[in-house]
């Protein structure tokens, strides 16, 4: 099992690798799969999906919305990245796909009713905000900033990064039980240890990266703050998605990652530290007067 795990955490490093490089259509396709992905096993987890049939219309509804406002922001990102715009010409893009999501998801559990109920629609909707508008924020920061294809990995350091550094610190010494109902291997001190230690990655990545091959200054304080939110949400994150499976009596969301599971079961604190990371960078960015 462990040599499985690691071998498919390598490819997935390799993976994001490649297409965060590759940024552009080649990084908006991958996540467009992905956020398909994750929302299937979300809806599946959810109740939204019945055994009965291999499609329903809420799923297919947030399927065809993730492709369509996947499509919106590369097209909204590439026109301004060639104007020199910036990353604020997305912000009508999002909410707009927001509020068209709530309504479709409406129109289905009004027109179809009573075949689906309040909560089946309620957590369509929320699974398509939980996945694929969440996990659109690595675009948004890797496409909308000036030096993303740099910044982008903060998402990374304070999601697997701090994952690593709690694992590590709570292996070496934790004893106190952080959530036991959720997730018993977990301890307070590896949590302390995983903030402290994205709040550390944070600061080396900066001064030896940020600060030296880009056009932003970020000052190293900030940088740890950012760091230790990051990590904090990302725990959040974690036991976010494992409450939902413990609520659905499930051990996995998917296969698709040999040892690891399913999507959300590799990205479920990626996919709350990318808007976090984000929302950093636009606050530091405009206190700090940084042009990110």
């Amino acid at each position: 099992m462990f040599v499985t795990r690691l071998i498919s955490g390598i490819s997935l490093v390799i993976i994001a690798l490649v297409t965060i490089l590759a940024g552009n259509g080649v990084l908006a396709v991958t996540l467009c799969l992905i956020s398909l992905i994750a929302y299937r096993e979300l809806t599946k987890a959810c109740n939204i999906h019945t055994e009965d049939r291999k499609w329903n219309a809420l799923e297919l509804a947030g399927m065809a919305l993730t492709a369509a406002y996947y499509v919106s922001l590369f097209i909204t990102l590439y026109r301004a990245n060639e104007n020199g715009d910036g990353v604020e010409v997305v912000y009508p893009v999002v909410m707009i796909a927001v509020v068209i999501g709530l309504i479709l998801f409406l129109f289905i559990y009004v027109f179809a009713f009573p075949r689906y109920q309040a909560p089946q629609v309620m957590a369509a909707m929320f699974s398509w905000l939980y996945a694929p508008v969440l996990l659109s924020f690595i675009y948004l920061i890797r496409e909308g900033f000036s030096d993303g294809n740099y910044l982008v990995w903060f998402v990374f350091l304070c999601s697997w990064g701090s994952d690593t550094c709690a694992y590590a610190v709570g292996v070496l010494i934790g004893k106190h039980k952080m959530t036991p109902k959720l997730s018993p291997k977990k301890s307070v001190e590896g949590a302390v240890g995983g903030v402290l230690g994205a709040a550390l990655l944070f600061v080396i990545y900066t001064h030896f990266v940020i600060n030296m091959y880009t056009s932003v200054s970020l000052p190293l304080l900030m940088a740890a703050f950012l760091g230790a939110a990051g990590a904090l949400v990302s725990m959040v994150g974690d036991l976010a998605a494992s409450a939902i499976k413990r609520d659905h009596d499930i051990k996995d969301y998917g296969k698709l990652i040999p040892g690891h599971g399913g999507i959300m079961d590799r990205f479920d604190s990626v996919i709350i530290a990318a808007p976090l990371i984000f929302i950093g960078l636009v606050i530091i960015g405009s206190l700090s007067g940084a042009v990110l």
